[in-house]
């Protein structure tokens, strides 16, 4: 039915793109495309035989021309970027400008400060509109089936939901002492920034690490967990009917928070250039290069992740609250695809979220976060695809 260009070759792109071959009557051919060529040709070679058709191509994602190159020569009917979110704009420029509807993960951030805000992709909302093309924003996990499972329960549960409680529990074992589940410098930069939520129209600032709850989750059991900003936040407040508070929790355990603290003390978390031997380097990018590879953890990695959404709001003048979660297993997601959860979870919405614009289930011109939808095509593909969502009508709340 249609093709996709997949810019990337990563732990997320290589689960994207195994599920893009298990889903060949929509995606009878795909282009992976990355600065190393050599990654994507290794996922060609592991994926060719089947129903899709595999290309790959050499591609700067920080180059508006070049990319615009490659989407005229390959001619795609959307393109996910699987790529680093600094990357985000350079990928929306090239897909307005062949007008070509345009999928991603998480928002742009800039590369000099750590902020996590769509203002610079919602900038695109007129010119993606007058193009007649679609971007859809933030098609992971969270944010990506966050927002879905908020459209779904204010669709299917509530008349209005005013408490939104987002809870990330990775419950996975790595054996390594201190190790990022996707991204370092991604990740590092999320975890060691101010936290954040929305109350009453507002948001409430904490410092890092400050707001700590203990949860009790579904199939794993108790987990200390923190309060962190996380985007989706600014996206749900807006389009979420009632909304009076929402907030962001995600597990750590104590190894990790541990070895984040002494190497914050000793400047390596730092995105501010310095100079060494003549050359200027930005400290959190050596680290990125000296950790483990996460698209290498997913032999080692044994556990689970539980990612949900507790809601709390009114349905017929009564309150109500309502959970919904997926659970997923690090040794499955390795034996199906040979990624541990964390990327396979993000990988298989964003297969899922291109899906529902090449099918033409999902036809909104302009730029949208993925709450903004019809939830129930894509519910159902997370059932068919590998990531069964669970509900609960008495969860247990968070304080």
């Amino acid at each position: 039915m249609g093709k996709a260009l997949i810019i990337g070759a990563g732990g997320v792109a290589s689960v994207c793109i195994h599920k893009c071959c298990q889903n060949p009557d929509v995606f009878e051919e795909i282009c992976i495309a990355s600065r190393t060529k050599s990654k994507c040709d290794a996922l060609k070679a592991k994926l060719d035989g089947g129903k899709t058709k595999i290309s790959t191509a050499q591609v700067n994602a920080d180059n508006t021309d070049e990319l615009i190159a490659l989407i005229n020569e390959f001619k795609p009917d959307v393109v996910i970027n699987l790529a680093l979110p600094y990357q985000d704009l350079t990928i929306m420029d090239a897909c307005l400008a062949t007008k070509v509807n345009y999928v991603d993960t998480a928002n742009y951030e800039p590369l000099d400060t750590a902020k996590f805000e769509y203002k610079w992709q919602w900038a695109y909302r007129e010119r993606f509109e007058n193009a007649g093309i679609t971007a859809l924003l933030g098609s992971g996990f969270d944010p990506g089936v966050t927002g879905v499972f908020s459209a779904y329960a204010m669709k299917h549960e509530f008349d209005e939901i005013n408490y939104i409680d987002i809870l990330d529990c990775n419950a996975g074992d790595h054996g390594y002492p201190f190790a990022t589940n996707f991204n370092p410098e991604i990740n590092i930069r999320e975890v060691s920034a101010k936290g954040s939520y929305i109350e009453d129209g507002k948001w409430v600032e904490t410092e890092p690490m400050e707001i700590k709850r203990v949860y009790n989750f579904p199939e794993i059991g108790e987990k200390d967990m923190y309060l962190l900003h996380h985007e989706e936040l600014e996206s749900l407040a807006l389009n979420i009917k009632g909304i009076k508070r929402i907030r962001f929790f995600m597990t750590f355990g104590q190894s990790y928070l541990t070895h984040l603290k002494c190497l914050e003390n000793v400047g390596m978390t730092s995105i501010e250039p310095i100079e060494f031997e003549g050359k200027q380097i930005v400290p959190l990018q050596f680290l990125k290069a000296v950790l483990p590879d996460p698209a290498s953890l997913g032999p080692r990695t044994k556990g689970k992740t539980n990612i949900g959404c507790i809601f709390i709001g009114k349905k017929d003048g009564k309150d109500k609250t309502y959970y919904l979660y997926n659970v997923c297993d690090h040794e499955e997601c390795y034996k199906e695809v040979g990624s541990q959860a964390v990327s396979y979870t993000t990988g298989v919405p964003a297969m899922i979220g291109a899906a529902m614009l090449i099918t033409g289930k999902w036809n909104k011109p302009g730029v949208h976060n993925i709450e903004e939808f019809d939830p129930d095509p894509f519910m159902d593909d997370l059932n068919r695809f590998g990531l069964p969502w669970k509900e609960s009508y008495e969860p247990e709340l968070v304080d």
